[in-house]
């Protein structure tokens, strides 16, 4: 998952913050001085512009999924040059789309994303919808990044929760080390509990907790002398208690199909027509693993064989 997401400069503007819900959290009556560390401390990215579009809100969520913020940067600034809108993006091949996702890795990605700006392309008039139900239905959106579209391209008032805010909300809120391997409902109920009720105003405080859990409340070295809430920190008072789970894997790369397959895709996304099967096979030495990463290529339909025999990026 990524370090951080998007927001609006449409969120940036607002410069007072309404008294939050007397039945939340005692971390929610703090939201003002959290936003107000964020406006001193928030990083400047390109999706944090005054203007923004939903589609940029978009984009960059799709960037930000698993790779770290340093790489997407260059990557959504070629993008957004290219296509500035989903029906840019639409008239295009998703071979294309595959060709400027670069080295940003999990590339199905990116025909995920074409394939998105299709669908606002034919079914809603070139405009990302506005609601997280409608963000729902396209494709390669699920709930998290169709909040995150909804709240921070359009303002409107609704959880969203990624591995920051939750690790957040589990220390501050519930004293705990971690939060787990995946989001919960209670994790969702948790954060609306949290939310101003004036949909910008819950916009900036969302924004703010991811940018902490970046930032300061980190999974590994917690800098708790810089954190504006340690006053509501739960984690705090209960001592800092140690992670209790089970023992977290690192996914290694060297060696994997994954590394394999990105190999191929750079010779495909390098060639200007079609290759011979030749130029893959000179690639890797273990004909058995790059045969199976050539057939989940074409499964996946990152690649596909023309008659002639040779291979291309998708039409």
């Amino acid at each position: 998952l990524s370090a951080f997401h998007a927001v609006t400069g449409l969120v940036f503007g607002m410069a007072d913050i309404l008294p939050c819900r007397s039945s939340a959290h005692a971390v929610s009556i703090h939201a003002d001085e959290l936003i107000a560390w964020f406006d001193r401390e928030g990083r400047d990215l390109p999706w944090r512009e005054s203007g923004v579009s939903a589609w940029q809100i978009l984009v960059s969520e799709f960037m930000l999924q698993q790779t770290p913020v340093a790489r997407v940067i260059p990557a959504f600034e070629r993008w957004m040059e290219r296509w500035p809108s989903p029906a840019s993006l639409a008239a295009d091949s998703p071979g294309e789309a595959v060709r400027m996702w670069g080295k940003l890795g999990y590339p199905r990605r990116a025909l995920r994303l074409h394939a998105a700006a299709s669908e606002i392309a034919t079914s809603f008039g070139g405009v990302v919808p506005r609601t997280v139900e409608a963000l729902r239905s396209l494709p390669g959106v699920g709930d998290y990044t169709a909040a995150a579209v909804a709240v921070f391209g359009y303002g409107e008032r609704a959880p969203v929760v990624d591995t920051n805010v939750r690790r957040v909300l589990h220390r501050a809120v519930l004293g705990a080390a971690e939060a787990g391997p995946s989001t919960t409902k209670t994790d969702m109920a948790l954060c609306e509990s949290l939310l101003p009720d004036r949909p910008l105003d819950a916009a900036r405080l969302s924004i703010a907790l991811m940018e902490l859990g970046a930032l300061v409340c980190t999974a590994t070295a917690p800098a708790c002398s810089s954190c504006p809430v340690t006053g509501a920190c739960g984690w705090l008072a209960a001592g800092r208690p140690e992670y209790a789970g089970p023992p977290k894997r690192v996914q290694r790369y060297a060696g994997t199909d994954r590394q394999v397959r990105g190999k191929l895709l750079d010779v495909l996304r390098d060639a200007d027509e079609p290759v011979g099967k030749e130029r893959l096979d000179i690639v890797w030495s273990d004909d058995t693993q790059r045969e199976r990463a050539l057939a989940g290529l074409l499964d996946d339909g990152l690649a596909t064989q023309t008659s002639d025999g040779r291979f291309a990026l998708p039409a």
